[in-house]
């Protein structure tokens, strides 16, 4: 085990943190309102009373933004922690299909998968982590049988008050941290360079965000309201749920 130097995690995401933010704006700049369109519930704006165009557009640009975002920086943290477990633990990232970090501890092979926080997935999707783990510990134990392999669940954000699920462990928050990096309080150490030049690539964000806005809510009102201004629900409806032709 190597001694954890903070000033290597700082740098790592002063340099890398922006792609987090480039790949924000990049898939915002690329969305189109067909596509966010018939991913959204469109009686469930009629239920909420909703009159306006913009009202529309924005809550399902909003949505899109806040999954899509989710799913970027999960992504993000999980290079973060596989850079962080290197430096002290020599671990690396996984060739296992399935399995995102391998490192060696206490004469013992850790298999981890890494998601952004504790509610990350339904249980047909925690039992197909479980296969995942199955067939890694198989693979591993074909070069290896007396390989004592542990798998993880280990998850960014959040708690798990039961962290021992039988067939592996599910860290979270402070103690996945921990796990990793052998330092107790990464989790809040982390959360300072996280803001490097952050208010500088979010005004980026905006302008991008709010000249979506402006043009959707023009092509929704020219394609989905009537000549009056009202909002035509038959024809939202037919083109988020009507069978193809």
């Amino acid at each position: 085990m190597n001694q954890l130097n903070l000033q290597d995690v700082a740098q790592y995401v002063e340099l890398n943190i922006s792609t987090f933010h480039e790949k924000r704006i990049k898939s915002l700049d690329s969305l189109k309102l067909s596509k966010v369109l018939k991913r959204k519930n469109p009686y469930l704006f009629k239920a909420k009373y909703t009159l306006t165009s913009e009202q529309i557009v924005r809550g399902i640009v909003d949505a899109f933004i806040s999954s899509n975002e989710e799913t970027i920086f999960g992504d993000w943290l999980e290079g973060l922690a596989i850079f962080i477990n290197q430096k002290v633990y020599n671990g690396w990232k996984s060739g296992i299909k399935n399995i995102d970090l391998e490192f060696d501890k206490d004469d013992k092979r850790y298999i981890v998968t890494i998601k952004s926080g504790p509610s990350w997935g339904n249980s047909s999707q925690i039992s197909k982590m479980q296969t995942d783990f199955k067939t890694a510990k198989k693979t591993l134990r074909t070069g290896n049988s007396q390989l004592n392999i542990v798998a993880v669940n280990g998850c960014c954000y959040g708690r798990d008050n039961k962290p021992d699920k039988g067939d592996y462990y599910k860290f979270c928050g402070q103690e996945f941290w921990s796990f990793i990096s052998g330092y107790e309080n990464l989790y809040i150490d982390i959360i300072g360079p996280l803001g490097n030049k952050a208010r500088e690539r979010n005004d980026e964000f905006q302008k991008s965000y709010t000249q979506m806005i402006n043009k959707f809510t023009k092509q929704f009102s020219i394609d989905y309201c009537n000549d009056n201004g009202e909002i035509d629900w038959e024809k939202l409806v037919r083109f988020n749920s009507g069978k193809t032709e």
